[in-house]
């Protein structure tokens, strides 16, 4: 399955209910199983981001609802990317002219 990394910033609103953060984290988890996917890791962060997520989909259309129903609840906003594995580096390289 294709690995994603996806950016996360807190919005006003998800800083004034942040309380409320692991049990998000939790419904997060959910949602990704429900789409067929999984939400790998959580990490908080400090600097420009406040949070990384990595997980897996099925496909980028997938990771992309995901990020689309997750981010319509107005708690964060993301940036997300699809990641190579170094073994899928190795392939895409390999066939390189």
């Amino acid at each position: 399955m294709p690995t994603y990394i996806s950016l996360i910033r807190y919005t006003q609103k998800g800083m004034e209910t942040i309380k409320d953060g692991a049990n998000r984290v939790e419904a997060a988890k959910k949602a990704f199983k429900a789409f067929g996917g999984e939400l790998k890791q959580f990490y908080l962060t400090m600097g420009q981001y406040d949070a990384i997520v990595i997980s897996e989909g099925p496909d980028d259309e997938t990771a992309a609802k995901l990020a689309l129903a997750i981010g319509s609840l107005g708690n964060i906003r993301t940036e997300t990317m699809r990641v190579f594995t170094e073994d899928e580096f190795r392939r895409i390289i390999a066939g390189l002219p």
